[in-house]
C-alpha cells in the first residue's frame, strides 16, 4: 500500500516510525558498511505485514520483538516482515534487523541518489528516496521520526551526521561517533558525511553552528560562509526562532552538482565555494530550509513547492536585506524569463518527472511575492512566522498554507493562489502597495533588543 503517489513504490501506508536506532560500522577503503538497525513504530491500521524499504544491502536477520512467529523476505527494493499475528491499529511494534553490503547510488528519475563515495569518504544526499541505499526505513516525507545513529569508521575521518553529537570514542584506530536527532525528521533528510576534514564551532545569532571543510581551501570557506550569522539573524527575525538544535556545514573537497540540505545541515561541493561569494544565494537557500521543508514537512511530495518556493524566496529576501536587488526587482527578473517558457507546469501539482523543475522552485516564489504585494508586508511576514510556529516539525500541504494566509489576512485570497498556484498559465505580478526593505521589515517584527543586522555595502 502506497505512502505518497510520486514515488508509489516506497514507503508503507500501513505503519507510522517513531524511531530509528542504527548501530553502523564502514569501511571507508573498501566501501564496506555493516549495521544494525531497530525501529520503533505503530501499525496505522490493522496489519499481518509491514514493508520496509531497502536496496542493495542484504538482511541477514530480522527480529520482532515479542513475536517468535515473525518472518521475513527480501527483495531488490523491499524487505517485508510478516508478523506471528494481526496488529491492530495504534498497536506498537520493535523490529531489529541486522543488514550489511556496499552501499552505492540508486539510480532514479531524478538521478542518482542516496550513499556516494567520494574521492576520500562518503556522502549521503538522499532527497527524494535515497535513503534507503544506507539503512532500512519507511521512505516517505510525511512519516517523522527520531533517531540515534552510532557510526563507526576509520579514525582518520571526521563524522558528521543528522542530529547533536553525543559521543565520540576511539580505540584500535577506530572512532565511533553518536548523534541523536530529537526533532521528528522525514528519512530523505538524514545524512551523514565522511572525509579528512577540519572543523570549527561558529556561533549563528545565538545559534550553536559547525563548518566542516577540507585543509586546502579554508580561505575561500571562511571567506564565503562570513554572512551565514547575518543570514541567521535575518531568518530569525523574519520567519521565527531557528527550528533546530543547530546548523552544520560540510564542504566536499569533491565537485557536487548541488548543495543539499538536511536535517540541521547543509553539504556544499568545492565547486560552490570560490572565496567570493560568487554563490552567496545557495548558502541562503539551503539555510532557509530548516524552516521551510526541515521543520515545516511535506504531506507529500506534490507539494515540494512549499520547501523549494519558499527557500527561493527567502534568497531574494536575503539580497533585498544585504544590500543587493530587492525581491520585487528579483522577481521581476525572473517572472520575464518564466514568461519565456512553456506554460505547462502546475505548481500546487508538477508531476513526480518535474517537481525539481525549477519552474516549481521560481513559480513557488513568485506566488509567495504576489501573496506580499497583495496582502503588504506586515500580514505577509506574519502569515510566514505563523506558518512556521504553526505547523513546527509536523508537516502540512499547500490547502493548509492557504487555509492560514487566509485566515490571517482576513480577506479573500482563493482567486489568488488559483491562478499561481493550480493554474499553468503564468499570471502577471501585482503591482500592490510598495514593500520595504527585508533589513527594515526584520526590525519592526521582532523585540528591539534583538541584535541588529551589521549594515554591508550594496553590490552592483
Amino acid at each position: 500500500m502506497s505512502a505518497d503517489s510520486y514515488t508509489p513504490q516506497s514507503g508503507d501506508a500501513g505503519i507510522r516510525v517513531e524511531h530509528y536506532d542504527l548501530e553502523l560500522d564502514y569501511r571507508v577503503t573498501t566501501n564496506r558498511l555493516s549495521g544494525t538497525a531497530t525501529i520503533r513504530g505503530r501499525a496505522a491500521v490493522p496489519i499481518r505485514t509491514m514493508s520496509l524499504d531497502l536496496i542493495t544491502l542484504r538482511a541477514s536477520r530480522v527480529r520482532v520483538t515479542g513475536d517468535k512467529g515473525a518472518t521475513f523476505r527480501q527483495t531488490d527494493r523491499k524487505l517485508r516482515i510478516s508478523f506471528g499475528g494481526p496488529l491492530a491499529a495504534g498497536e506498537p511494534f520493535e523490529v531489529t534487523i541486522t543488514y550489511a553490503g556496499a552501499p552505492r547510488p540508486r539510480r532514479s528519475r531524478w538521478g542518482t541518489i542516496g550513499w556516494e563515495e567520494l574521492e576520500d569518504g562518503v556522502l549521503v544526499a538522499s532527497q527524494p528516496t535515497g535513503a534507503p541505499t544506507w539503512f532500512p526505513c519507511n521512505d516517505v516525507p510525511s512519516d517523522k521520526a527520531t533517531y540515534r545513529l552510532a557510526f563507526t569508521t576509520d579514525a582518520l575521518y571526521s563524522v558528521s551526521a543528522t542530529g547533536r553529537r553525543t559521543g565520540r570514542a576511539s580505540r584500535a584506530g577506530r572512532t565511533t561517533w553518536t548523534f541523536e536527532q530529537d526533532a521528528p525528521t522525514p528519512t530523505y533528510l538524514v545524512a551523514v558525511q565522511v572525509g579528512r576534514y577540519v572543523t570549527e564551532p561558529l556561533t549563528l545569532d545565538m545559534v550553536a553552528g559547525e563548518l566542516s571543510y577540507p585543509p586546502a581551501i579554508a580561505a575561500r570557506v571562511h571567506a564565503d560562509f562570513e554572512p551565514l550569522p547575518r543570514m541567521m539573524a535575518l531568518y530569525q527575525r523574519l520567519f521565527g526562532p531557528y527550528p533546530q538544535e543547530g546548523y552544520t556545514v560540510v564542504v566536499t573537497e569533491d565537485a557536487l552538482e548541488i548543495p543539499l540540505e538536511s536535517q540541521g545541515a547543509a553539504v556544499f561541493g568545492s565547486n560552490h565555494i570560490d572565496g567570493i561569494g560568487g554563490l552567496e544565494r545557495l548558502i541562503a537557500h539551503e539555510l532557509a530550509h530548516q524552516w521551510f521543508g526541515n521543520s515545516v514537512g511535506l504531506a507529500g511530495w506534490q507539494h515540494i513547492w512549499l520547501n523549494e518556493g519558499f527557500a527561493c524566496y527567502a534568497e531574494w529576501l536575503w539580497s533585498e536585506a544585504d544590500g543587493g536587488p530587492a525581491a520585487d526587482a528579483r522577481a521581476r527578473q525572473h517572472h520575464a524569463r518564466i514568461a519565456l517558457l512553456p506554460q505547462d507546469l502546475v505548481v500546487s501539482d508538477p508531476g513526480r518527472d518535474r517537481m525539481f523543475d525549477d519552474r516549481v522552485y521560481k513559480r513557488g516564489a513568485l506566488a509567495l511575492h504576489a501573496l506580499r504585494s497583495t496582502v503588504g508586508d506586515g500580514v505577509f511576514f506574519t502569515i510566514l512566522r505563523e506558518w512556521t510556529a504553526r505547523f513546527r516539525y509536523g508537516i502540512a500541504s499547500t490547502a493548509d498554507f492557504t487555509a492560514l494566509a487566509e485566515r490571517v489576512a482576513g480577506v479573500p485570497l482563493a482567486d489568488l493562489f488559483r491562478i499561481w498556484l493550480d493554474e499553468p498559465a503564468l499570471p502577471p505580478l501585482p503591482a500592490g502597495p510598495k514593500t520595504g526593505r527585508a533589513a527594515a521589515i526584520a526590525e519592526r517584527v521582532l523585540d528591539a533588543t534583538a541584535p541588529r543586522l551589521r549594515p554591508r555595502r550594496p553590490r552592483d
